[in-house]
C-alpha cells in the first residue's frame, strides 16, 4: 500500500478497494481523494482556522484536487512593501496552474461574471470584511447592515454559480475581548460571517496546525 491465511485475505481487501485496514478497519478518505475521485460538482466548502494554521495550503491543496480550471481570488492588496512581496511570493509558489484576481471589495461580481474557471478560491474572507469596515465611510454603529447585504450577496453568488467555490477564513473569536470598539467590531462581524458561511457550505474544515477537521 505475510503468511498466514486470515492476513493474506486482509492484505488482498486493502488492495481492492484502497479504504480497507490491515485489521479491517475502514479509512477516511481525505477532502482530496474524495474529489480527486468524484465528478465534478458544484459545492460550496468553508475552511476556518487560526492565523498561519495552514489553512491557506489546505485550501489550495483541495482547490488543486479538482480537475478543471482554478482562479484564486485574493483580497489582499499590495498596500506596503512587505505585503508586496507576500503577495509576490503566493503567486510563485501557486504556479502557473492558477488565474489570481486581486479584488479587495467586489468578490461577488467575480464569482457572478465566472464563465471558464471550475473552482474559486476566496482568501480570505476576514480580510475581505477588514477592506468593508475601513473603505466605509459610515460610522461603525451604522456599518453592520450594509456589511451584513454583502454577506448576503456573497452567498448567493456562490450558491448560484457551476463553479466549485471554496473560501478561506479566520477564526478571531478565541482570543481575549478586544479593547477599543472597531476591532469588537472586526471580531463581531467576522463571527457572523462566519456563522452565515458554515450555514450555507456544503463541507466545513477547522485547520489547526495543518490539520484539517471536518465539522460539517
Amino acid at each position: 500500500m505475510n503468511i498466514k491465511k486470515s492476513q493474506k485475505s486482509e492484505v488482498m481487501s486493502e488492495k481492492g478497494n484502497g479504504e480497507t485496514g490491515k485489521r479491517g478497519n475502514k479509512r477516511k478518505k481525505s477532502p482530496a481523494h474524495r474529489f480527486s475521485d468524484s465528478p465534478i460538482h458544484s459545492r460550496l466548502i468553508f475552511i476556518l482556522g487560526g492565523a498561519r494554521s495552514g489553512k491557506s495550503v489546505y485550501a489550495l491543496k483541495l482547490a488543486e484536487s479538482i480537475v478543471g480550471e482554478r482562479l484564486y481570488l485574493a483580497t489582499a492588496e499590495a498596500l506596503d512593501g512587505e505585503m508586496a512581496k507576500r503577495i509576490k511570493k503566493h503567486k510563485k509558489e501557486r504556479g502557473n496552474n492558477w488565474t489570481t484576481i486581486e479584488e479587495p471589495i467586489k468578490v461577488s461580481d467575480v464569482i457572478r461574471g465566472n464563465k471558464k474557471h471550475d473552482v474559486i478560491l476566496l482568501d480570505c474572507l476576514t480580510l475581505w470584511l477588514s477592506n468593508l469596515i475601513t473603505n466605509s465611510a459610515s460610522k461603525i454603529e451604522n456599518q453592520k447592515s450594509k456589511i451584513e447585504n454583502y454577506i448576503n450577496s456573497l452567498i448567493s453568488a456562490c450558491k448560484k454559480t457551476k463553479a466549485n467555490i471554496i473560501v478561506v477564513s479566520n477564526e478571531v473569536g478565541l482570543g481575549i475581548v478586544p479593547d477599543n470598539p472597531l476591532a469588537r467590531q472586526f471580531r463581531d462581524i467576522s463571527g457572523y460571517a462566519n456563522q452565515r458561511i458554515a450555514e450555507a457550505a456544503d463541507e466545513v474544515y477547522f485547520v489547526v496546525s495543518g490539520i484539517g477537521v471536518k465539522v460539517k
